[in-house]
């Protein structure tokens, strides 16, 4: 991508609509609309095997002999992992292209996902876990950059679909895998287990996508000459540890993931000792996670149409504090309301990959803050479940972990102001266009 299509993308829309159309890169007919597949199937991976674990925790504690320090150290995994590996995308793009690591980050999901329910204890459990989490954190970071590259005229639906898919996705595997489980026997290791299904599904459908990317791109290579390898590159533009907006962005992505991460882990367990039953508190996380769904499009328009973001921030922020104050005070009694308030709340991620676009100008300014604020974002989160089953397993209750989860909205709504700010990282820098 050139520096004017990159302006073009993060520029308002009234502002867009004078700048002339980017030039495609040469591709089959048929990669495109196939990607729009392989993308939507890609999305829907991301987070099954967080919240089908989530939906059959209790099981799987009580099945592996995990004390509740070692369940709180599982539910911190998906952040490590994420962090660690988030940071390698760009090189690994670089190096092979997206399109093939996305490819590969997909088998890694199918492959952990395969083998987790085999694991004898909570050892090979956690590695297989982790290796399904490696492919997820590669493809969060790769696929905004696939649908720049190859759909710049369609960033915001696009987005939009990808979004609303990895939120379907969330929200399907919390709301059915209890009751498939049930259908199948009974197993917790079955009910795991049937998500890899969906993941080989995705892997043989990106094997000819990463082909196809792979041959356009030699050709491209071939026709412009030397200039095709200096679209993108992870060891250019500015330096974002100099940014205050760049480190606003990641803390405010951190605080968001520790809220999203401690939801998907623990709230059917809070449910579920309010007196819930193990397949309601299923379906009240799916109800969580389903608002990610029409939100997920509707959220990145609407900043995208905004100067300043802040405002979006502060009121999902407040729908956040009225959730887990429900929480503590009658988490049973109006279940369904709390689902919905920490459903709208944990729409902050959206929120930050959309503002992630807006503060970079260039390529490389893009690429380099979506790798620091995921990455640095990630690693922030993962003290958070931890720490609240450590809080969960020495208090006895839900009183003391719910007060810390409402505590750590307020300085995310902060930051959130902070970060919606109209300016730009290169700016910061010093930097010119």
């Amino acid at each position: 991508m050139s520096d004017e299509e990159t302006n073009t993308l993060t520029r308002p829309a009234a502002d867009r609509a004078t700048v002339p159309a980017p030039p495609t890169t040469a591709q089959p007919a048929w990669l495109g609309p196939l990607l729009i597949v392989g993308i939507v199937l890609a999305a829907l991976n991301l987070r099954p095997a967080i919240t089908s674990l989530g939906a059959l925790f209790e099981e799987t504690r009580t099945g592996l002999g995990m004390s509740g320090t070692v369940a709180g150290l599982i539910t911190s995994v998906p952040a490590l992992c994420f962090a660690v590996f988030g940071v390698t995308a760009p090189r690994l793009s670089r190096r092979f292209g997206p399109v093939a690591v996305v490819c590969a980050g997909m088998a890694a999901v199918a492959a952990g996902l395969l083998i987790r329910p085999f694991a004898g204890g909570a050892a090979g459990f956690l590695a297989a876990s982790a290796l399904s989490l490696a492919g997820i954190a590669l493809t969060n970071v790769l696929l905004p950059v696939i649908v720049k590259r190859y759909f710049p005229d369609r960033v915001g639906t696009m987005t939009g679909l990808y979004s609303m898919a990895l939120a379907a996705g969330t929200s399907l595997a919390a709301a059915a895998t209890v009751p498939l489980t049930a259908a199948l026997g009974g197993s917790w290791r079955t009910g795991l287990l049937m998500w890899a299904a969906l993941a080989l599904v995705a892997v043989l459908l990106w094997l000819p996508i990463a082909r196809a990317a792979r041959r356009a791109d030699r050709a491209q290579a071939a026709a412009a000459g030397s200039g095709a390898g200096a679209a993108v590159r992870t060891d250019a533009g500015p330096r974002v540890v100099r940014s205050r907006t760049a480190w606003a962005l990641a803390c405010y992505f951190g605080l968001q993931a520790t809220g999203a991460y401690i939801t998907m882990g623990w709230l059917p367990q809070i449910f579920r000792d309010a007196g819930v039953s193990a397949s309601t508190a299923g379906v009240l996380l799916a109800v969580t996670m389903v608002m990610g769904v029409p939100l997920a499009f509707v959220i990145p328009g609407l900043a995208g149409r905004m100067r300043n973001q802040g405002a979006i921030a502060v009121t999902l922020g407040v729908f956040g504090l009225t959730g887990y104050l429900g929480l503590s005070f009658a988490p049973a009694a109006g279940a369904w309301a709390w689902a919905l308030l920490l459903g709208v709340s944990n729409c902050a991620f959206p929120l930050v990959i959309t503002m992630i676009g807006l503060r970079a100008k260039s390529p490389a300014g893009v690429v380099r803050l979506s790798a620091f604020a995921q990455s640095t974002g990630y690693l922030i989160s993962i003290p958070g479940p931890l720490v609240i089953g450590t809080l969960y397993q020495h208090s006895g209750g839900w009183d003391l972990p719910l007060a810390l989860m409402a505590g750590l909205l307020v300085p995310q709504i902060a930051l959130g102001v902070l970060a919606g700010r109209d300016r730009t990282i290169e700016d910061e820098c010093g930097m010119r266009d």
